[in-house]
């Protein structure tokens, strides 16, 4: 039987199961790897080309609930957003596997499997990976495509900040690309051939905060059978990048604060100083200034990580990218589920453009895939997007919410130019008496 040239990644901690479908899918598939340490994803997607990666929920005794599974998923999407994903998992964790879909596995199959079934599966799967990266655009994401002000001055902002050493904060609402922001950062600069480690921070269980990001040593604690990396190491010569900083417990905050500013970590369960060298990017959705102001971030911390800020704009500030973001995604899952490009009339065009996207590119992305699925006749209307009969307009928005961010624009602004009001209202393109009637309306202090 021929076999299909495919190259698949296995991740499981149980030596018995990576041999054993190894074994099996040997026969089918070109190129079988297998990795018992999920801590090494990183080095081994960036050294080979997965067609697609079959993981267990699991990875250490004691911990059933499939947690580290999604944790796990989550970083091989930020890594690799392509990636086509199978979870295995057992019966009783079939909710959690559920949720696994919904963060973006293909698909998940149960313990102990058929392996006719499961053969099929991946054949099938590889057939939609080899599909959906046929034609992709050459823009590294969709977060680069589009011309209005806004997203042209973070372009500039960028390709300075790309070809230096600096710490960078990147800040901006959920859903408006800063892990793809950071990824293009790495990929611009001299570190571009070494690992990007991404840390979702605002995930990481406080008792494990200090083995991921620090490692450990055998017999640190009961299930640490042998000395292992942590984030920090992992990403040695490349760029680590910490998601939802803000999110940080204040207790947490010093030990990650000695690691960036002294460059070196200490494994737990160990003494030894190990050095490092990796360039910090971080980002988060919280007003830093405000939560130092409250007591609930370190101040110094502040200013270790915002060497440079970069804010990345909600997409209602980009009203000009909404329609190629549109025919973007439109393209990308028409030919991923092997369908006609639908279309969509200037009628429902012009409200897309008004509406609010709360959920900013994130939810363009999903509301567009969903109507792709559902259109009729290559025509999608309002409620193959998810509304009912009228998209809800920018207009019907909180204020509150448009307050807050026009609040923590200026904010951010002030502190890149130490409070130089001129430069800052230059920035903003607006006036310095305008300047000072917004900090006046929204408190901002300039000292």
């Amino acid at each position: 039987m021929k076999k299909t040239q495919a190259t698949i990644l296995i991740i499981d901690d149980q030596e018995e199961i990576l041999i054993a479908t190894k074994l099996l899918l040997k026969r089918s598939f070109e190129t079988i790897i297998t990795c018992s340490d999920p801590k090494k994803i990183p080095d081994i997607l960036q050294m080979d080309d997965i067609d697609l990666v079959l993981m267990d929920m699991n990875f250490r005794r004691g911990y059933e609930d499939g947690k580290e599974g999604i944790f796990w998923l989550k970083e091989i999407k930020n890594l690799k957003p392509t990636a086509h994903i199978i979870l295995m998992t057992s019966f009783g964790n079939v909710e959690t596997a559920v949720e696994g879909l919904k963060l973006g596995a293909v698909d998940y199959i149960l313990k102990p499997w058929d392996n006719d079934k499961l053969i099929l599966l991946i054949k099938d799967t590889v057939k939609l990976h080899r599909k959906t990266n046929k034609h992709q655009p050459n823009k590294n994401t969709s977060l680069f495509l589009g011309t209005s002000p806004a997203i042209e001055k973070v372009y500039k902002v960028t390709d300075r900040i790309a070809k230096t050493h600096a710490t960078v904060l990147i800040l901006g609402e959920n859903g408006t690309g800063k892990s793809v922001l950071a990824q293009h950062i790495h990929k611009s600069s001299v570190r571009k051939d070494a690992p990007f480690i991404s840390v979702d921070l605002g995930s990481l269980n406080d008792n494990l905060f200090e083995s991921e990001l620090f490692g450990y040593a055998k017999g640190a604690f009961t299930d640490a059978k042998q000395d292992t990396t942590g984030r920090f190491e992992a990403a040695e010569g490349g760029t680590l990048f910490l998601d939802e900083i803000g999110n940080v417990p204040l207790h947490l905050q010093g030990k990650l604060l000695q690691a960036i500013q002294n460059k070196e970590i200490i494994r737990l369960g160990e003494s030894k100083v190990r050095k490092i060298d990796v360039r910090i990017i971080t980002a988060t959705n919280v007003l830093l200034e405000e939560a130092v102001a409250q007591g609930k971030f370190r101040e110094d911390l502040f200013y270790r990580i915002n060497t440079i800020s970069v804010t990345m704009p909600a997409l209602r500030e980009r009203e000009e990218d909404i329609k190629p973001l549109i025919q973007y995604f439109l393209e990308l899952f028409a030919d991923k589920y092997d369908l006609e490009i639908p279309v969509i009339n200037n009628l429902v065009l012009e409200q897309l453009q008004k509406y609010a996207w709360k959920g900013n590119i994130r939810e363009l992305q999903n509301r567009i895939e969903r109507a792709t699925i559902l259109a009729e006749n290559n025509q999608i209307s309002i409620e193959n997007l998810g509304f009912d009969t009228l998209i809800p307009l920018i207009e019907t928005e909180n204020v509150q919410s448009l307050n807050d961010m026009e609040k923590q624009k200026i904010v951010e602004r002030l502190h890149f130019y130490n409070g130089n009001i001129s430069k800052t209202a230059e920035d903003l393109g607006i006036s310095r008496a305008a300047l000072y009637r917004k900090m006046e309306k929204h408190t901002i202090s300039n000292q």
